[in-house]
């Protein structure tokens, strides 16, 4: 391939999510308010999480680092797309756009990694409560992290690094709303079968690890929660999971469906409607999810209501 023609290109056009004039303004509309709810919703749970010392346990050190997450991987998508709903010029720098895609795969791998962490979590805190500060420490939980967001940069820089050095040769015009894997593949005049190798190996590992360990860990959570005698205590204990199991089943479903098919049953269309889903639904209804079915959660925010009240 010649590489002067690799190299002539500097940047990339969004056709975006629609090209209908009269649809831009209502959707541009509907998703500022999803962004603002993302935006606020996450923010304010991270915030109530450091302020309220009752907070400062290892399920809700997650639980911040998941709504962390979710604002990092939204925001990288979210603005530019609200911007290229009213404007004229959709473009973005060749080296804008792997940045873009960079934080994008680094925050959304690191909270598929760290949904089996809180699996992990849950596990230890109902099977064995009297050594749950002991077995899941300060530095037990930062370790942790470390190494969910260490693997989440590596995979991120894996499919940067490949999808960058491919030959763009011609058209620049990504019909998606932000720089995804996909529609790249799609504008290469290069050979992708080594890239989408990879996204099977790389992302796959990322998914089997991250399935897998919720999986595991929810078979040992039910085999405690068994012995549990009384009906009021099983309850208790699995009211305590119901908000992860409904968070992971909506992330990995839809994860799944977008980068687990076979390449003959893509649609441009249809993954942008999947895209704004996980990019921008998931995100606010993460932080509405614990928040509406969190008791601590909803005792912290009438104790803050309080406090600014006197």
């Amino acid at each position: 391939m010649d590489k002067g023609n690799c190299s002539s290109l500097t940047e990339f056009i969004f056709l975006g999510i629609t090209n209908n004039p009269g649809m831009k303004v209502t959707l541009f509309a509907t998703f500022l308010v999803v962004y603002l709810i993302n935006l606020f919703a996450n923010l304010g749970m991270i915030i109530l999480i450091i302020i309220d010392s009752q907070l400062h346990t290892p399920m809700y050190f997650f639980l911040s680092q998941l709504s962390f997450c979710d604002l990092c991987y939204s925001t990288a998508v979210g603005p530019k797309m609200l911007v290229d709903l009213l404007a004229k010029n959709k473009s973005i720098p060749f080296f804008g756009c792997a940045l873009q895609f960079l934080i994008f795969c680094m925050f959304a791998d690191s909270e598929c990694l760290l949904l089996a962490v809180m699996a992990f979590d849950r596990y230890k805190a109902i099977g064995n409560p009297l050594l749950y500060t002991v077995n899941m420490s300060n530095r037990v939980c930062s370790l942790l992290m470390a190494g969910v967001y260490l693997l989440g940069m590596a995979d991120a820089l894996i499919h940067t690094t490949l999808t960058f050095r491919l030959c763009f040769c011609g058209s620049n015009e990504i019909n998606h709303f932000f720089c995804d894997l996909p529609p790249l593949y799609l504008l290469s005049c290069s050979d992708t079968e080594i890239n989408e190798l990879a996204l099977f190996i790389f992302f796959g590992f990322i998914e089997l690890s991250t399935i897998s360990g919720v999986l595991i860990s929810y078979c040992y959570i039910t085999l405690s929660v068994l012995k549990i005698r009384s009906a009021e205590g099983r309850f208790k204990a699995f009211s305590t999971c119901t908000s992860h199991l409904t968070a992971v089943a909506i992330f990995q479903g839809t994860m799944l469906f977008m980068y687990f098919r076979p390449s003959s049953s893509y649609s441009l269309d249809q993954d942008k409607m999947t895209s704004l889903f996980y990019t921008l639904v998931i995100p606010t209804l993460n932080p509405l999810i614990y928040s509406l079915r969190n008791k601590d959660v909803k005792e912290a925010l009438k104790k803050l209501k309080i406090k600014k009240w006197f």
